[in-house]
């Protein structure tokens, strides 16, 4: 497998995804039961050229549930904060809990190596044991699946601060015009 098309989750303060100029934010208390609507506030600041508006929104509406479920406990005198910029060419959306901060970080990439090597090997027996990351704190919903995704999806990036309790990620998007690529 070649190692450079493995994907990792990374924690870097220092990463310029964490730059909030000229990015808006919205602060929601962490209510399970209102994610969805948290969600549709942010994206509808989204231009309608992006065309893939849905999974958007699913990718947003998964890290904010995380923010309020893993990082605050579902507290809702704890806040989650986020801070969006939208273009016709980019989705940059940075999201902030009052938790403790992503802990497994490490061994949800060790998890993903090997779940990725048995995929690449085809190995089917050995992928059955990397089915859905779980740690102490997870519950029946819960299997790491949407970090999966998220990394697939965040093309610029998906970075956790050095807390790990707040997340910087970049979508990009390709503009067609008269036929040629244009970024």
């Amino acid at each position: 497998m070649a190692e450079e098309t493995l994907k990792l989750l990374r924690s870097d303060d220092n990463d310029p995804l964490f730059d909030k100029t000229n990015m808006l934010k919205k602060e929601f208390p962490s209510d399970f039961r209102q994610i969805r609507y948290f969600t549709l506030l942010i994206v509808q600041a989204a231009p309608a050229e992006i065309k893939d508006v849905n999974l958007l929104e699913q990718q947003i509406s998964e890290v904010i549930k995380n923010a309020v479920k893993h990082g605050n406990q579902c507290d809702v005198n704890k806040k989650v904060t986020v801070w969006y910029s939208f273009s016709p060419t980019h989705a940059h959306l940075i999201v902030q809990d009052e938790g403790e901060g992503f802990k497994d970080l490490e061994k949800w990439n060790e998890f993903n190596k090997k779940r990725v090597e048995a995929l690449h090997e085809q190995n089917f027996e050995m992928l059955s044991n990397f089915v859905s990351f779980r740690t102490k704190q997870s519950d029946d919903q819960d299997g790491g699946n949407a970090l999966f995704a998220a990394l697939e999806y965040w093309d610029g990036g998906f970075v956790y601060n050095g807390k790990r309790n707040a997340v910087a990620m970049l979508k990009r998007y390709q503009q067609k015009h008269h036929g040629i690529n244009a970024n």
